[in-house]
Order: C-alpha cells, then sequence, then structure tokens
C-alpha cells in the first residue's frame, strides 16, 4: 500500500507558476512510476505528466514546454513544475503512483487560475 500526500496548490495569477508536492511511503525505485493527473469541473480526470523509475518523462501536448516533473527519491517526493499557468489548467491535481497492477492516488488538490 501507498499513502500519498499532496501539498503546494491554491490561486495563482494567467501566466504565473505553482509547484506541487506529492510525498509517498515508497520510493520511485520501489514503483513503475510516479506521476499527476487533474480533474476540471465537469470533466473527466486526465493524465497530465508521469516519470518512471527509470527516469523517462511524459507528458500530456496541453502542458509540454510548461510542465516539468521531477522526484526526489531520498523523500520519497514527486513533483510538478508548472509555469505559464492558464486558466484551462484550473482543475483538482491527483499525485499517482504506480506498479504491477495497483495505481495509488492522493487526495487532490485544488489549482486555479484566475485573475
Amino acid at each position: 500500500q501507498v499513502q500519498l500526500v499532496e501539498s503546494g496548490g491554491g490561486l495563482v495569477q494567467p501566466g504565473g507558476s505553482l509547484r506541487l508536492s506529492c510525498t509517498g511511503s515508497r520510493s520511485l525505485l520501489s514503483l513503475r512510476g510516479m506521476g499527476w493527473y487533474r480533474q476540471a469541473p465537469g470533466k473527466q480526470r486526465e493524465f497530465v505528466a508521469t516519470i518512471t523509475n527509470t527516469g523517462s518523462t511524459n507528458y500530456a501536448d496541453s502542458v509540454k514546454g510548461r510542465f516539468t516533473i521531477s522526484v526526489d527519491n531520498a523523500r520519497s517526493t514527486v513533483y510538478l513544475q508548472m509555469n505559464s499557468l492558464k486558466a484551462e489548467d484550473t482543475a483538482v491535481y491527483y499525485c499517482h503512483n504506480f506498479d504491477f497492477g495497483n495505481n495509488y492516488w492522493g487526495q487532490g488538490i485544488q489549482v486555479t487560475v484566475s485573475s
């Protein structure tokens, strides 16, 4: 089992930046990967970014060039640096850890981009 705790959300103006953090009870090296999803009001949860235990990263087209995912293995923490934020980035962001056949989710954290 993996316990995940997210932090770093909040309200930011368009063009601003936020960094989300997610600390888990297992390091990336003991999993297949870590990542982030998001769910906007009235929409389905969608993939944002992921990083595997080999260091490979993948991003949704909508965030490429603006968001960066990284990991601190010593702290079992995955980060999502979000720059040049847009109103359409407003959503609840969920931390995601996965290994073979198992998916683990955080409780979600709100990110609101508004002037």
